[in-house]
């Protein structure tokens, strides 16, 4: 439902109505299309025939138990950490096919053939038998707890049993992994149990091999310890914190406040040059921030904001790469971060969670400016303008559901007031869902019973039906939250074992001294490789997986060898991990943008990195210059946003093409470097680079003196109704 301005006026005949519900659902079912092409974990079963009972009633179950223990805290952390792996293995292989293929599988005829090859609806037997055996293996350890950590396996070692155990989780993890998640986690992890299993001493150059592990050594300490590999920190604060925090984002979106963050932002940002395109980003960022997901979000919000931006004159290679910039940019806003936020906090010794959502702020901030600079500029050079006034969501509609944002801000003011962000979560998950009750009420029962006492019928069976349908709503969120998290788990799981590997192996400190070595000591060099390695592993990977795998194999590059801030080098690592959603070759957010407008893949791809130029540079800003994390004085800190948001600017319009006036290639070219010297946080370096920013501002200006006019495409001030998706050229 929409509550844009035109949206309040009569919407016209019924046959424009059935045209409009066509569209809608034409335009739903293309998303859904391109988030299954592009997004692994939006390629679960739907058509699950009675198996739907079962596997909702496990999610449900699942969903349920989590809230409980959040509230009593029945075990400890190891126990209930099995208990959360259980559960998201058995409902990965009941929901999630061995293959994409599977996900729609015409059947033979023969009912025997059907049922033993999967190709009917519903559940196949082998993948109930994966999940029966998976639950097994977790329960394994939550019923053998004091077994398990018993002086018996110390002094006597695992049996038998616990080995065939340890193996089968460790392969059913990495299965549950590939199939939610996808093949490129399971690759880095292979490479890590490779390592483990084989690069001894005697078989690697110089001082790059290790003692060796055999195959039960390693598989135990992967499944059957506390502290490593599956059962490490990543799964502990997912089943403490971030399962907590993904309901809390699934209870949001299903109040429609997405919706209602698009209506916000076109009101405020609709109607200047460029304005669909500026409204996207501010919308995109505050739903991607609730959302966790780079692709999915590009997705939900692009289905909307796409079709907009490319009515009001945006090619469609940059909208899709506007929305994909922003939607990524949205993993790095606190207080969710994609969710890494909470593992972050655990692996910087020192910080609390409270402190790092406001250390973050600031690097968010700047590459939202990055952005909006980067569709200012563009929208400029091509003479784009904004919305209408008169088309945009009214003020009025927007004030009569800003109770929507108390949900966030009851959760924010909770972590800002010392609380634990478990406890913030279930307060955030409290709040929305009595604010959905309330409207409920106000908008649905007390209409049903006044109607009902008008037309004589009973107000206890008008109340009933609707209290049945408020419970199915929430019936339905709890399996939402059990779905939503299952890439995540199998994520921080899998992550969970390759950080084991690093940490036992001792490879994190080889990989270290081999880049140093490699860049020859030069601080710079490092930088640049770790950016490049970081991007490489965080291609395919979701927020939690990619923080954890470059937070283990890339961040003690920078602490352990240089003399840089723990929160600078992982900030550092998890900027460039997020960014290779919009990197080319694979750039998932900028591919699944270009599905909803119908461009170039890799030509949105391109287009995002440019816009995105500014979470290229950030990294390395804070990284120079701490004060840009709160650490340094408040003066430093000024003069270091200062230099880096005029050195963007110089970058941003650089690239564009346009900062003044459309550029040529000197003073694009002047714009560029002058503007990367600003952002250097040295004196004599920034004062040349604002130097080179002015002579590149001055051709500009001689350039709109003399009235220059580079060839463009030809473009028009358009109308655009947000509710009825048309558009009247003036």
């Amino acid at each position: 439902m929409t509550h844009s301005a035109a949206a309040e006026q009569p919407r016209g005949s019924a046959s424009s109505q059935t045209e409009d519900a066509a569209s809608g659902a034409a335009a739903q079912q293309k998303a859904e299309e391109v988030l299954r092409a592009h997004d692994i974990s939006s390629r679960f079963r739907t058509d699950l025939g009675w198996w739907g009972w079962i596997v909702g009633g496990v999610a449900i179950v699942f969903t349920v138990y989590h809230l409980y223990a959040a509230f009593e805290r029945p075990y400890n952390a190891w126990m209930h950490g099995s208990l959360h792996v259980a559960g998201a293995l058995a409902l990965t292989f009941l929901l999630y096919p061995a293959s994409k293929r599977l996900l729609h599988v015409e059947p033979t005829g023969n009912k025997v053939v059907d049922v033993l090859t999967g190709r009917h609806r519903g559940v196949p037997w082998y993948d109930v038998v994966l999940a029966a055996v998976a639950t097994v293996c977790s329960f394994y350890i939550f019923f053998n707890y004091e077994y398990l950590v018993s002086n018996q396996v110390a002094i006597l070692g695992y049996s038998d049993t616990d080995i065939l155990v340890a193996t089968l989780g460790v392969l059913l993890v990495l299965e549950a992994s590939r199939r939610c998640v996808g093949t490129p986690i399971v690759v880095v992890a292979g490479v890590a149990i490779a390592y483990a299993l084989f690069a001894t001493g005697a078989r690697m150059p110089g001082d790059w091999g290790h003692r060796g592990q055999d195959w039960s050594e390693f598989a135990t300490n992967m499944f059957l310890s506390a502290n490593q590999g599956v059962f490490g920190t990543p799964i502990r604060v997912s089943s403490e914190f971030i399962f907590l925090f993904l309901f809390f984002a699934v209870v949001l979106l299903r109040t429609n406040i997405g919706q209602f963050f698009n209506d916000l932002a076109f009101r405020a940002a609709g109607r200047f040059s460029g304005g669909p395109a500026k409204a996207a980003v501010a919308a995109s960022g505050l739903q991607g921030m609730v959302s966790g997901s780079s692709v999915a979000n590009t997705v939900a919000s692009g289905s909307f904001t796409i079709p907009i931006m490319k009515r009001a004159g945006f090619k469609p290679h940059v909208a899709a790469a506007t929305e994909a910039t922003a939607s990524t940019g949205g993993q790095m806003v606190p207080p969710i971060m994609g969710a890494a936020a909470f593992i972050m906090a655990q692996n910087i010794s020192g910080l609390e969670y409270n402190e790092l959502i406001v250390i973050a702020i600031i690097p968010a901030a700047l590459y939202f400016t990055g952005a909006f600079l980067s569709v200012h500029f563009e929208a400029k050079r091509n003479e784009l303008k904004g919305i209408p006034p008169a088309e945009l969501p009214s003020w009025k509609s927007i004030i009569t559901r800003i109770d929507m944002l108390l949900p966030l801000v009851v959760i924010i003011s909770t972590l800002l007031g010392g609380a634990s962000p478990m406890r913030a979560a279930l307060f955030g998950i409290g709040t929305a869902l009595a604010l959905s009750l309330l409207r409920a009420v106000f908008d649905h029962l007390i209409p049903v019973l006044s109607e009902a006492t008008k037309d004589g019928k009973s107000p206890v069976t008008e109340t009933g039906k609707l209290l049945l349908a408020l419970v199915y709503v929430v019936a339905q969120m709890l399996v939402a939250g059990a779905r939503t998290a299952l890439p995540v788990i199998a994520a921080c799981a899998t992550a969970g074992m390759v950080a084991g590997t690093v940490t036992s192996t001792g490879l994190g400190g080889q990989l270290g001294a081999g880049l140093v070595n490699l860049a020859g000591g030069n601080f710079l060099l490092v930088l640049v490789m770790v950016m490049v390695a970081c991007i490489i592993l965080g291609m395919g990977l979701p927020t939690t997986a990619n923080y954890v795998v470059t937070a283990t194999v890339a961040a003690p590059i920078l602490y352990q060898n240089f003399d840089v801030p723990l929160i600078a080098a992982h900030m550092f690592v998890f900027f460039f991990g997020i960014l290779a959603d919009v990197t080319p070759p694979v750039c998932l957010a900028a591919f699944a943008g270009a599905g909803i407008a119908g461009a170039n893949p890799m030509r949105a791809g391109v287009s995002a990195l440019r816009m995105a130029v500014a979470g290229f540079l950030i990294p390395y800003a804070f990284i120079l210059e701490p004060a840009l994390l709160l650490e340094g004085t408040f003066t430093e800190l000024m003069l270091a946003l200062g230099t880096v948001i005029l050195g963007m600017i110089g970058v941003s319009s650089g690239l564009a093409g346009y900062l003044i006036a459309r550029g040529r290639v000197l003073d694009r070219t002047l714009l560029v470097v002058g503007g990367i010297m600003l952002i250097y946080p040295d004196v004599i370096i920034s004062g040349v680079g604002l130097g080179v920013v002015a002579a590149g501002v001055a051709i500009q200006a001689v350039l709109r003196a003399r009235g220059y006019k580079a060839d463009m495409d030809s473009a028009e001030e358009v109308h655009i109704d947000l509710s009825e998706g048309t558009a009247a050229s003036q």
